[in-house]
Order: C-alpha cells, then structure tokens, then sequence
C-alpha cells in the first residue's frame, strides 16, 4: 500500500501525487523536464521534473505560466521549467557557510 494512501479512508482517497512513471499520471514532456499534474484548475500546478529530481513547481494560468520563484509570467512551459532549474542552480552557487547570500 503506497503511503499516500490510508486504508481507513475508504474510497474517499485519490492519489494525489503520482510519480512520473505512474500510469495514471497526466505529464507534459519538454525538452529535458517532465511536468507531472499535481491538482488545481486554474492555474493547474504540475511538478517539474528533472531526469529523477523534483524541481519544485509550475503553474498553467489560461494565458501563461509561472513558477514558484519569480513573479514572472511566461509564454511556454518550458520557459517556467527553465527559470525554476536556473534558480535552484544559481542559489546552490551562491551558498557561503550553509546560508545562501543575499
């Protein structure tokens, strides 16, 4: 039984974040990142993916995307991943004794 679910709630439990991998899961595929659906409606947030490490997330709004680092909105998907994977990256250089710089 996986550990999203609890068996003593019935048929009331979903599975709410499927892997990547997971049959059921709703991906979009982009150059190098796979977003995996996580809930919502609008905007619809999706997991992003890196080969096997979880990026953070992104944001489907009607007439653009967003990430969870900037307030920036952006045309593609791909353009949102890509921001989000440049964050993480420049804040992992910018780290000085465990804190990360100002």
């Amino acid at each position: 039984m996986s550990f999203l679910q609890d068996p003593d709630w019935g048929e009331c439990c979903e599975l709410i974040l499927l892997s990547p991998n997971h049959p059921n899961a709703e991906l979009i595929e982009i150059s190098g990142y796979t977003l995996v659906y996580c809930n919502g409606v609008c905007p619809k947030i999706y997991r992003v993916y890196k080969c096997e490490s979880m990026l953070g997330l992104v944001f489907q709004h009607i007439t653009h995307w967003t990430n969870e680092v900037d307030e920036k909105q952006y045309a593609k998907p791909l353009n949102a991943a890509v921001a989000l994977d440049d964050f993480l990256n420049t804040a992992s250089m910018a780290k000085t004794d465990g804190n990360i710089a100002a």
